[in-house]
């Protein structure tokens, strides 16, 4: 297998194509990817392409656009794997950057774009839904990962600190499969103990108050860790970001509401671009142009260092069985929070008949509909049906 050598130019010109193709979620286009530069051109043997989509599964951030990086970066060393990474983010972020400017400088107050957005609300809600199940079926392979799942869920219910959560869904899990039971038994009632104490302090009481009492726009900063941590979490798909970013944007910042948020999604769902891209638009919102470069800096931030800086230490590093598990246990808690963010996003939604019809459709839809377009399909039918339901 011999990589082709070519120019930084070039190199940031065919990602960039891959960039513009990008329709269809992860799947279509780590299969755009691997046709290409594997199959058609044999850049790297079918061997050692599985391995790296191995190591970018169990990592966290959007697997086809770290995939591109390492490919960048076989090619090219780090200039060329940023340079990858660049071009296969950008037309997505530009047309992200262009919707969210048309959102918040033009509006959606006219009866056409309104109706049309109410639309996209519940269909987005479907694909959260329809997400959960896909990503819940791959996670939670066993009895002690759903427990793990309905606990962490009903502590995010009741306001629990996700740091928290995740700390004891890995720890527990890890203990579990040692059979050390006694062991993960004192972390869930250090976990239960905890929990109390915090939801009970007044610096939790005052962080988790209404977004009417948040304090303003979020500094640029501030816009920067929320996408970093966004960006550290998304394990098993960019959907598991959405609880992370949900929290900082409308439950804690107040900066935009649940409605807003579901719009975000429901646009990045019709773009050529990995769906967390849906943070651009968050940054938009909460400070302008330079909020959304913030905070899409920080979510993708991971998905470069991880491949640029330590690619081969991570291979080594996942073979750790131990690691393994604690991943697993933290993938099956953030299942859990996912489920929860998305039964309060439908209770935001789901306020009418036609939002519960949308919702059905959109979900019956999902379920069947197998093609790589389903996703932008989904939504764009699902604002034609909302502008037709409440003509």
């Amino acid at each position: 297998m011999v990589v082709p050598h070519e120019s930084y130019a070039r190199l940031f010109l065919r990602f960039l194509r891959f960039g513009l193709l990008a329709w269809g979620g992860p799947v279509a286009q780590i299969a755009m990817i691997r046709q290409e530069l594997v199959e058609d051109e044999h850049w790297v043997s079918p061997e050692r392409f599985n391995r790296a989509l191995a190591v970018y599964q169990v990592l966290p951030g959007p697997e086809a656009h770290e995939l591109c990086v390492y490919f960048g970066m076989i090619a090219r060393g780090r200039l060329g794997g940023l340079l990858a990474g660049l071009g296969f983010m950008l037309p997505g972020l530009i047309l992200m950057l262009a919707l969210s400017w048309f959102y918040f400088a033009v509006g959606i107050d006219t009866p056409l774009f309104a109706a049309i957005f109410r639309g996209f609300q519940p269909a987005v809600a479907a694909l959260i839904v329809r997400a959960v199940h896909r990503i819940g079926g791959h996670a939670l392979s066993d009895r002690w990962l759903w427990a793990i799942a309905l606990i962490v869920g009903i502590a995010e219910l009741l306001g629990v600190s996700f740091w928290l959560s995740l700390a004891f869904a890995g720890l527990t899990y890890v203990f579990i499969k040692r059979g050390q039971y006694g062991v993960a038994a004192l972390i869930g009632v250090a976990f239960v103990a905890g929990s109390i104490l915090l939801l009970n302090s007044p610096a939790t009481a005052l962080a988790t108050a209404s977004p009417a009492a948040a304090t303003g726009q979020p500094s640029l900063l501030n816009l920067f860790v929320s996408g970093l941590r966004g960006g550290l979490l998304t394990f098993g798909g960019a959907y598991t970001a959405i609880p992370f970013l949900q929290r900082d944007a409308v439950t804690i910042g107040g900066w935009m509401t649940s409605a807003q948020f579901l719009d975000g999604l429901a646009l990045s769902g019709i773009l050529p671009a990995p769906l967390i891209i849906f943070s651009t638009f968050i940054g938009y919102s909460g400070g302008g142009l330079p909020g959304a470069l913030a905070i899409t800096t920080g979510i993708f931030l991971p998905a470069f260092a991880f491949t640029l800086i330590g690619h081969d230490y991570v291979e080594r590093l996942i073979e750790n069985k131990a690691l393994h598990t604690f991943l697993e246990g933290i993938t099956a808690g953030v299942v859990g929070i996912i489920a929860a963010t998305t039964l309060n996003l439908m209770r935001a939604t789901l306020t009418d008949l036609p939002a519960l019809v949308i919702f059905a459709l959109a979900l019956i839809a999902l379920y069947r509909w197998k093609a790589k377009a389903a996703v932008a399909g989904v939504v764009l039918g699902a604002g034609l049906l909302g502008l037709l339901l409440r003509a």
